[in-house]
């Protein structure tokens, strides 16, 4: 099977013989196909807060939104307590220069849960236009802006409801904005379009929960689905039209990790957030409700934030704790855990080894296998609850004060 993800356009790969890595974009929440994944190689494994520092630029105001990457720029949002503004904010990635900064909303800012920020959804780009999301009271706004910081449109698909805040990463598919808005009150899924963002369709969502979880797509078995984890349940949808294919409920009321897809097992994982923390393998070729027919293996004590990556026949979970756990992907078989470190921050994988942040800034580098084997750890120091980019051989960090440009030199 052919497993491929997309944005509105393709991701660019250009091979680099002097360098001898794979120059690739980061344009979304968790890298080009939504699952933490790189195709870049030769990537530093070690470093601190100088060594293999390419550059260090100080990042205004406070945000957990992850860093993107197209081409030489790299954009990440923020929010400026003092003045209530959230900003889009554009900086070069061979320099570490701020290029520009655009005020998208000011208003009052929302409740939110201690461990949220006003500024969590992360960007997506389609190399023309950058797209963000915030929330403006009960509304959900998304905006676009050109690569000059130029407003291209602005639109408010839904209300959102939550005592935890906000935290969309808008994600694109062909020409339109995929907007996750399942809430307590008025729960909703839309795509809006890329060129003007009207909206193309819009689900209501039946059953009043609450999701964090951005949507994966991709051709699986057989047909182009987008996995969706929200209105209780894991559906897989059309995205072209919104229509739904298949359904799993539950297994729980909240969901906050994102799904991932493992061609070689066959098989959908997903962990729901509260009040159980459960993790399920979904066989993705059904149709209709499949809940009591599709679910491979489960377990019960799955991630409650950081989303999971797969690789060959390993799956690996995160548990915000610190506890990160190794799975045989087929079977469910527990291989191996480890206590890395308390984590909201997600993995992501290049080279053949995974990167696990921690939330005090530490990154651990994991060869995957049958047993735990850590090739370093490595300190930003400072606290960090953004998720890795990984574009240009570099690997980009946001912590609390700064954007990190991790580099061989």
């Amino acid at each position: 099977m052919n497993f491929r993800f997309y944005t509105v356009t393709l991701v660019i790969l250009i091979f680099s013989s002097f360098f001898g890595i794979y120059a690739e974009n980061w344009p979304r929440w968790r890298g080009p196909n939504g699952d933490g994944i790189s195709s870049e190689i030769n990537l530093p494994t070690q470093w601190d807060s100088i060594t293999n520092v390419v550059w260090k630029s100080t990042i205004p105001g406070i945000g957990h939104g992850s860093p993107i990457v197209w081409g030489d720029h790299l954009f990440a949002i923020t929010a400026i307590l003092e003045t209530q503004e959230r900003k889009l904010l554009c900086y070069n990635c061979k320099s570490g220069d701020l290029l520009w900064q655009v005020t998208v909303i000011k208003s009052p800012l929302e409740t939110k849960h201690i461990d949220n920020s006003y500024a969590s959804g992360t960007p997506a780009t389609d190399g023309t236009y950058v797209y963000v999301s915030f929330m403006d009271g009960e509304e959900v706004v998304v905006a676009a802006y050109d690569f000059t910081g130029k407003q291209v449109w602005i639109q408010r698909p839904g209300t959102f409801s939550s005592p935890h805040g906000y935290s969309c990463s808008p994600v694109l598919y062909k020409d339109k904005v995929i907007i996750n808005g399942d809430s307590k009150v008025d729960p909703f899924l839309a795509a809006l379009s890329c060129a003007d963002g009207h909206t193309i369709w819009k689900i209501k969502l039946e059953n009043s929960g609450l999701s964090y979880s951005t949507p994966i797509f991709g051709t699986i078995a057989g047909r182009m689905q987008m996995i969706f984890c929200g209105n209780r349940q894991v559906s897989s949808y059309n995205p072209d039209d919104g229509s739904r294919y298949w359904f799993v409920n539950g297994p729980s009321d909240e969901f906050c990790t994102s799904p991932v897809y493992s061609e070689q097992a066959g098989l959908i994982f997903i962990s729901s957030s509260w009040p159980q923390h459960i993790l399920l393998a979904i066989r993705p070729d059904g149709q209709g409700d499949v809940t009591s027919s599709h679910v491979v293996w489960r377990y019960s004590n799955g991630a409650y934030v950081p989303s999971p990556i797969c690789v060959g026949n390993y799956f690996l979970s995160s548990i915000t704790n610190g506890h990160v756990q190794c799975f045989e992907a087929a079977t469910g078989n527990i291989l191996w855990e480890e206590n890395l470190g308390k984590q909201y921050s997600s993995a992501v994988l290049s080279g053949g080894l995974i990167y696990m942040p921690d939330d005090e800034g530490v990154i651990t580098v994991i060869k995957p296998g049958p047993m735990f084997e850590s090739i370093a750890k490595n300190s930003i120091g400072e606290t960090m609850f953004a998720s890795p980019a990984i574009s240009n051989g570099k690997i980009y960090l946001r912590g609390a004060r700064h954007i990190f440009c991790i580099g061989m030199k």
